[in-house]
């Protein structure tokens, strides 16, 4: 997963020609490093057209602040620079997978 910061964030996520699921993190929190390999098995179901990129909310506070980041992780679904989905408090690996379905959902849609 590729770590953005505040320098480099619009490029990578909101001028992505690709949806992008940006993971907001910080190094403290559990759950936090238990999400990625779902969200590897989220971008490998979108055969490629899903760029998955990390914030670290307590080195990024701008960032965290813009996006109003209350709980980690938040997940929060870009695509041309708009949000389209936001997954917060999440308590369990149950609402990482409802996220998953809800991606999988997303990108059935775009391919009819």
């Amino acid at each position: 997963m590729h770590s953005v910061s505040d320098r480099n964030f619009a490029q990578v996520v909101l001028e992505s020609s690709h949806p992008v699921l940006v993971h907001f993190l910080a190094p403290w929190c559990g759950l936090c490093r238990l999400i990625p390999p779902l969200l590897q098995q989220v971008q490998l179901d979108w055969e490629g057209n899903l760029k998955l990129v990390s914030i670290n909310a307590d080195e990024n506070f701008r960032l965290a602040n813009t996006y109003r980041i209350k709980t980690l992780p938040t997940l929060i679904l870009f695509e041309r620079g708009q949000v389209i989905h936001r997954l917060e408090d999440l308590q369990a690996r149950e609402d990482i997978l409802k996220m998953s379905n809800f991606l999988r959902m997303e990108q059935f849609a775009r391919s009819a």
